[in-house]
Parts: structure tokens; C-alpha cells; sequence
């Protein structure tokens, strides 16, 4: 791996499992550093180490940048943003991945959405909700890919 970045005061930055943030945004952007705690931060809340410094740990540099920004950009930006919380921005993306028909993300944000205070009913309630909206193919992944995960915490 490169050598040691250095911040402005000649300090090393701090390493997250083998990985620290690349130079390439921190030359111009004073925040990163913080987006880069906070959403390792909200990553570690919503699926544990496995999703948050074992999945940065084990990353390639083809898939470093990938890992940067989510954890930079949607989890330090956006989902720490202060006027949704965190149960209703799981809702949202579900609802938005069911759309899309994502039942791989889908299995992931249900275990973010239960992290998060979701609760089984109200899972199903948005998976009936999106039969109207995305179309009932798409609900029906829905139901069947959260069913899974639920089955797999022991909530099922």
C-alpha cells in the first residue's frame, strides 16, 4: 500500500483497517476527514464490522474508490444529514431498491432497516405499499429477499 498520508500538520492519518482515505479529495476539502469517521460511523451502526472496517480491510484498490465514496458520500454525507433519522432514510431506501428490483442491496438495507428500528411490520407494510408503485414483480423480490434476511436473524 502507499506510504503514510500526512494532514497539513505533518500527523499521520489514522488508518481503518489497513486503508485510509486517499489524497485525491482531502488536497481541497477540509470535511472528508469527518465524512470519512462519520460514515465508517454509521456504516459500524447499521451492519456491523462486517460491513463497515472488515469490508474496507479486504477491499482491492480496483474497488477502493467504490468504498471511499459510499462510505464518504452516502453514509458521511447523506445519511448523517439531520432532518430524516436513520429508521425513516431505511424505509426510503428500501422502498427505492425495491423499485429498482436490488434484492441483493435489499438483503443488505434490511439488515441496515432493522439496525435501524425498523420492524418487521412495518417491512411488510412497505413491501405491500410498493406492489401499487414499483409493480408486484418487484414487491414480491421485496418480500421474498427480507423474508430471507429475517429468517437468517432469527426474527422470521
Amino acid at each position: 500500500m502507499a506510504k503514510a498520508l500526512k494532514k497539513a500538520g505533518g500527523n499521520p492519518v489514522k488508518k481503518i483497517s489497513g486503508k485510509k482515505p486517499r489524497p485525491h479529495w482531502r488536497k481541497n476539502w477540509t470535511k472528508a476527514e469527518k465524512a470519512w469517521d462519520d460514515g465508517l460511523n454509521v456504516r459500524r451502526a447499521m451492519f456491523g464490522p462486517g460491513g463497515a472496517e472488515n469490508q474496507i480491510a479486504d477491499t482491492t484498490d480496483f474497488m477502493w474508490p467504490l468504498q471511499d465514496y459510499v462510505t464518504r458520500k452516502c453514509f458521511g454525507e447523506t445519511w448523517t444529514r439531520p432532518i430524516l433519522n436513520r429508521k425513516t432514510r431505511s424505509l426510503i431506501t428500501l422502498g427505492m431498491l425495491v423499485a429498482q428490483g436490488r434484492p441483493h442491496e435489499i438483503a443488505v438495507h434490511v439488515r441496515g432497516a432493522i439496525a435501524n428500528g425498523v420492524s418487521k411490520q412495518e417491512l411488510s407494510e412497505l413491501m405491500l405499499h410498493a406492489i401499487v408503485y414499483c409493480g408486484l414483480p418487484k414487491a414480491v423480490e421485496g418480500f421474498r429477499t427480507a423474508q430471507t434476511v429475517l429468517k437468517d436473524m432469527g426474527l422470521e
